[in-house]
């Protein structure tokens, strides 16, 4: 039997709700139940190990799906495909799933991903000028999620696709000490 990579279950359910979503016409409905869901996720990785045990009954697995899908507001795709990923046991990729849809997403609105490595928060005006000067050089609309990664020193460390624009102070010290030992 030939084995499937989690990355490509992912993908293959993430375009099932990214379909099922645009047929009833409630992508962005669908986005925001993902947008809720990721981080509540990933706090709480008891709740995807209890939705991912063979041994628990399924039955009451999805009353309790059915239960949160009502306490936190989720539209009838989004609790359909996690009834699908639960029956199919594939719960404990929901995470990837999740993941992949968001991709998906942002990719068919033609919206940049970019990620950004720095010391501390950035301030309010420094976010905005941080997203004004990105969206401006990649012309596209742009979506940023902030790590905070003290290693770095001081700077930034910008992420998109395959590009990445490494401004940290850990870098520029990094490069600092190769032209001193070349100088030897």
């Amino acid at each position: 039997m030939k084995k499937i990579s989690k990355t490509k279950i992912a993908t293959t359910y993430a375009n099932a709700l990214y379909a099922a979503a645009l047929e009833k016409n409630n992508l962005e409905g669908v986005f925001a139940d993902i947008q809720k869901l990721l981080p509540a996720i990933r706090k709480n990785t008891d709740f995807i190990m209890y939705m991912a045990n063979p041994l628990l009954d399924d039955v009451s697995k999805k009353e309790m799906l059915k239960a949160i899908s009502q306490k936190i507001g989720l539209d009838k795709e989004t609790l359909h495909c996690l009834e699908v990923v639960l029956e199919n046991r594939r719960f404990a990729e929901l995470s990837l799933i999740l993941e992949a849809f968001r991709h998906l997403y942002y990719q068919k609105k033609n919206i940049v991903e970019v990620e950004v490595d720095c010391v501390k928060p950035l301030s309010t005006s420094q976010d905005k000028k941080l997203k004004s000067n990105l969206e401006k050089s990649l012309g596209k609309k742009i979506v940023v999620s902030y790590t905070i990664t003290p290693e770095i020193l001081g700077g930034l460390r910008v992420k998109f696709g395959s590009n990445m624009i490494d401004d940290t102070l850990v870098n520029k010290l990094n490069r600092l000490e190769i032209m001193m030992k070349g100088d030897r």
